[in-house]
């Protein structure tokens, strides 16, 4: 018996998403990757993403592929991301192979009559590269190289022929995005008149982004993330928390900054629920599709408070939020027998990190971050000002517990039993990390398994329930 064509094309799609599961598991837990294809599943096609690709990954053979993989995965499982493209390295080999000067001022490319001719062939050129790159994996796209940004000239005499836009059109890539195919824009817009005028890629990106209001605004460069103060790249950035440290912090290179300061300008005019990342092509799969991801996800976040007591806490709300992430009992005293140092604790109660102070030295007891709340930034905001504030600190993990790779990568040392895992910072003395070690590994459960039921197997009590911190 033949399956209606209706059923036919659920079955198929029903097949592929199977099959997309089993693929990215390589990179997340199946939990993880069926959690966010059920999220962005509730998203409107337009709605799901935008995506800024600069000139230099589609110059790069490699980077191009990568990038046309990605784009064609997405399409594939049923999310179709607005797609801008810059091209301002392909514009520099042209404009120096023509022998005309088109000087950087504040940011942007002086564009003269000549310049301009120049640029809008190597945009629609750049546009076609991409295009022909995803239709040679059999995805569906649609090029927008004219007829959505309106826009009108600054006036600039240090400019030339550059428009800020007026308004984004943004029906027909609606249109074509809910039909399934991927569109794909180019940074060029024309004034009332008819001119055409050069855009730069970003603010493309960002007037999309608020015509559109997408869930996700993503940035695919060559460097991949933001980086921290070790050069390395940030896994999550939460405005609310980190933005004064990272703007006044002299070791984060002045591109950065910049990308900062734009990135927080446009999350504060996007639903709270919107973020933006900032990755390469190859990782972007990660990124959207695991908790812990591949790049900096910057998210509008929230404030994380430090308690000194219980007093200023409500402990029920506590109590349930800890009882989520390690899907345990706390013990009914533990609020009244234990003497707490320092708390922090997420203004929504969706993360904490609670310290004790054992023979000197900070412990850290609890550490949960819901799973909602994983991702977002929230649990690393804790983690960096936990740190900070407390240079000296130890904490135990169970052996088990997936996630020692990442905090021995965070630790000074560590020593290691059948069942526990002591981790320590800021302790040079061996006597102290003696005493420190023997310490953990003697503390109580202040967990306990419910009746009929087993501990999720990465709940212990010193460590996240679900990955590192992000």
């Amino acid at each position: 018996m033949t399956l209606p064509l209706v059923n036919q094309a659920q079955a198929h799609v029903k097949e592929t998403q199977d099959v997309i599961v089993r693929l990215l598991a390589n990179i997340g837990s199946r939990k993880e990757v069926e959690q966010y294809l059920r999220h962005y599943a509730s998203v409107d096609a337009p709605k799901f993403a935008v995506v800024k690709a600069s000139g230099s990954i589609i110059e790069n053979p490699a980077s191009l592929d990568a990038l046309a993989s990605s784009l064609s995965f997405l399409q594939r499982v049923g999310l179709i991301p607005i797609v801008v493209h810059g091209g301002n390295v392909q514009l520099d080999r042209a404009l120096a192979r023509a022998g005309i000067e088109a000087p950087v001022v504040k940011g942007l490319r002086k564009m003269t009559p000549a310049a301009l001719e120049v640029a809008r062939r190597v945009l629609h050129e750049t546009n076609l590269r991409l295009v022909e790159a995803l239709e040679a994996l059999g995805t569906r796209v649609r090029p927008f190289t004219s007829g959505v940004l309106d826009v009108r000239r600054i006036e600039s005499p240090d400019l030339g022929l550059v428009g800020e836009i007026t308004n984004v059109r943004e029906s027909a890539i609606d249109q074509t995005a809910r039909a399934g195919i991927l569109p794909i824009v180019a940074p060029l817009g024309e004034t009332s008149k008819g001119q055409i005028l050069i855009v730069h890629a970003d603010a493309v990106a960002r007037s999309l982004a608020l015509a559109v209001k997408p869930h996700k605004v993503v940035y695919l460069n060559d460097a991949g993330g933001l980086p921290d103060e070790s050069g390395a790249v940030r896994s999550a950035v939460n405005l609310a928390e980190d933005y004064d440290d990272l703007a006044a912090d002299e070791k984060i290179g002045p591109e950065s900054k910049r990308k900062l300061v734009e990135i927080a300008a446009l999350l504060a005019e996007l639903p709270p629920t919107s973020s933006v990342s900032i990755t390469t092509p190859d990782h972007l799969a990660k990124e959207l599709f695991t908790h812990r991801g591949e790049g900096t996800l910057v998210r509008r976040g929230e404030k994380v408070a430090r308690h000194d007591g219980w007093g200023s806490i409500d402990t029920t709300r506590l109590r349930s939020l800890l009882e989520e992430c390690f899907g345990r009992d706390l013990d009914r005293a533990y609020f009244d027998e234990k003497a707490p140092y320092r708390v922090y604790l997420a203004d929504s109660y969706r993360a904490t990190a609670i310290l004790t102070m054992e023979d000197g030295v900070p412990y850290l007891d609890k550490f949960a971050v819901t799973t909602e709340a994983q991702g977002e930034g929230i649990g690393g905001s804790i983690w960096q000002r936990m740190r900070k504030e407390n240079p000296k600190l130890f904490w135990r993990s169970r052996a088990t517990n997936p996630i020692n790779t990442w905090y021995a990568q965070n630790a000074d040392g560590l020593y290691k039993t059948p069942k526990w895992w002591v981790f320590w910072c800021g302790m040079s003395g061996w006597s102290e990390i003696q005493r420190s070690v023997e310490g953990a590994l003697a503390m109580p459960a202040t967990f306990h398994d419910r009746p009929s039921a087993f501990p999720p197997p990465l709940a212990d009590d010193g460590g996240a329930k679900e990955g590192a911190p992000t």
